[in-house]
């Protein structure tokens, strides 16, 4: 694509739909086989890893996707991949909505709630600040610290549909992707074990591991291998910091319409919810309402978290194979500073927090 026709799709990208541009046809449906079956046969593939070694799927399917990346040069895949890495990876952000409800971030209580908010806060600020002291770009910091604060993969995964493959590449988001499960994978191993030598109790380790594990999965863990009642403080907490994921995602389309290039600098368009909020965000806000109005009976919640987990696994191997790894080794260890400080800001907000509680 030349220069002038990415310049023509720089709005359009706001949503992450440049590389679907690129596309001169829309593919028929079974164009969007091969991709699918690629990405699906490295899905079962990590997903069996996973059980038989007990190591996370997400970080299971972002090495096999590595390992399957010379298959990009095939533009056969091309459509396939791009369904995964767009628009099944929405549809999983929507599904997530089926395990929050408004009444569980209430029995976290506002005294914690508020601290929660603030630890956040600060772990986005430190991934901003550190990205600007390592002379990186500042989106790729917001990304790094958006993922570390909110959930991880998941959230990283939404927060690149935001921002687009035109202001952060496919393999710099890789590496906050492959930063952040390693990190989690780390935490899980050694938090509860930090957790039971300081003799923190079980409200404090649910808290400390639900404020501070990046992904949903290793911080209900993390909480549970401490012991049950600190599994439930871990749910409600890591639950609470999912729902944030909506407002910080937001925040983050208004500041890019507002300071995007040939955009408002000057402050002449006025958000608008049709342009700021893509369908992903308002199903997820809806599945949320739902749910704490009504609550969806449990078989259904299962089935649509064991779906969510499925297409987010799918969104990871799809954008592991697209990566460019001779960019992702081109970046160097420096790249994965924003992902360590926030994880250690993260870490030591949530341990000072829990002496007060």
């Amino acid at each position: 694509m030349t220069q002038d026709r990415r310049e023509a799709f720089w709005m359009a990208d706001l949503y992450g739909e440049m590389q679907l541009a690129e596309h001169t046809q829309r593919p028929s449906l079974l164009g969007y086989i091969p991709g699918l079956a690629l990405v699906g046969v490295a899905a079962l593939a990590s997903l069996w890893l996973s059980d038989q070694y007990g190591a996370p799927s997400v970080l299971m399917g972002l090495l096999i996707g590595f390992a399957l990346n010379f298959t990009n040069a095939d533009r056969r895949l091309a459509p396939g991949l791009d369904l995964s890495s767009q628009t099944l990876l929405r549809i999983g952000i929507v599904l997530i909505g089926m395990r929050i409800s408004f009444a569980e971030i209430a029995a976290l209580g506002i005294i914690p709630f508020l601290s929660l908010v603030g630890i956040m806060a600060a772990v986005i600020a430190a991934g901003v600040i550190a990205a600007k002291l390592l002379k990186l770009d500042l989106l790729f910091g917001l990304l790094a610290g958006g993922a570390t604060a909110i959930c991880g993969a998941s959230a990283a995964l939404a927060l690149w549909s935001i921002i687009g493959e035109r202001r952060i590449s496919q393999e710099r988001f890789t590496i906050v992707l492959l930063g952040t499960t390693l990190a989690s994978a780390f935490a899980l191993t050694f938090y509860p074990a930090l957790a039971a030598m300081l003799s923190l109790n079980d409200t404090q380790a649910g808290f400390l591991t639900g404020a501070s594990i990046h992904d949903v999965a290793q911080a209900l863990a993390g909480g549970f291998a401490f012991s049950e009642q600190a599994g439930e403080v871990a749910t409600v907490v890591k639950l609470s910091r999912v729902a944030l994921l909506v407002p910080i995602l937001v925040l983050v389309s208004l500041a890019l319409q507002r300071f995007s290039p040939g955009g408002e600098e000057a402050g002449g368009r006025k958000f608008s919810i049709k342009q700021g909020l893509p369908w992903f965000i308002l199903g997820f806000i809806a599945l949320v309402a739902v749910n704490s109005l009504m609550p969806i009976p449990q078989p259904v919640v299962d089935f649509g978290s064991r779906s969510a987990s499925t297409l987010l696994l799918f969104a990871v191997i799809a954008a592991a194979i697209k990566s460019d790894l001779s960019g992702m080794l081109a970046h160097g260890l420096r790249s994965f500073g924003p992902v360590i400080i926030t994880t250690l800001t993260a870490f030591g907000l949530s341990l000072l927090t829990v002496q007060f509680l």
